[in-house]
């Protein structure tokens, strides 16, 4: 009878956390874990997880100036994102501007671009919310910030990407966040 019981107790088990995702075997429908293929998606508010950090995208819209820094070309404007980062690595971790990226949809393989802070390679940025071009983030460390890209004008769509790098020149997992900015 305890045998039956044992059994009988497992297989409730089994069935009831069936539907469960935990951080170290997460489904691949999960928003911001890698899937089987390595690829990542979410949307404004999903945390993607990366091997060094996790970060969010809160928000984004789109403007023709954003404090005082106008594009650079005609027929741009700028993509202002919110974005939180938090190292979950067990060191701490370099960033650069170029961690992140903007894509916006075309079948051209320029459609896509870094902040507005890769360009300017100064120490002072247009804003002191801006993210500056490289800094570090300590163990467990978080910190909020804004990406300005220049996009094409009339874009309607975007993501943000981030693409793992190691320090032995490889790649891993590629993480999108998806949004459609509000205008301001």
């Amino acid at each position: 009878m305890k045998k039956i019981v044992s059994l009988l107790l497992a297989a409730i088990m089994a069935v009831s956390l069936a539907g469960c995702a935990s951080p170290l075997n997460p489904s691949s429908a999960e928003p911001g874990y890698p899937d089987e293929n390595g690829n990542a998606e979410g949307y404004l508010n999903d945390t993607m997880h990366t091997y060094f950090f996790d970060y969010t995208v809160t928000n984004a819209y789109v403007c023709n100036e954003f404090e005082g820094y106008v594009p650079s070309g005609e027929g741009k404007e700028l993509v202002v994102a919110e974005v939180t980062i938090k190292n979950t690595a067990k060191s701490t971790t370099p960033m650069f501007d170029t961690d992140f990226q903007i894509q916006w949809g075309d079948n051209t393989e320029d459609a896509f671009d870094f902040p507005i802070t890769f360009y300017l390679r100064s120490t002072d940025n247009v804003s002191d919310k801006m993210f500056p071009a490289e800094y570090s983030l300590g163990v467990n460390e978080s910190r909020s910030g804004l990406l300005v890209f220049e996009v094409p004008t009339g874009k309607k769509d975007f993501s943000i990407s981030y693409l793992e790098e190691f320090d032995d020149d490889t790649t891993g997992n590629v993480f999108f966040v998806y949004f459609t900015p509000s205008r301001q």
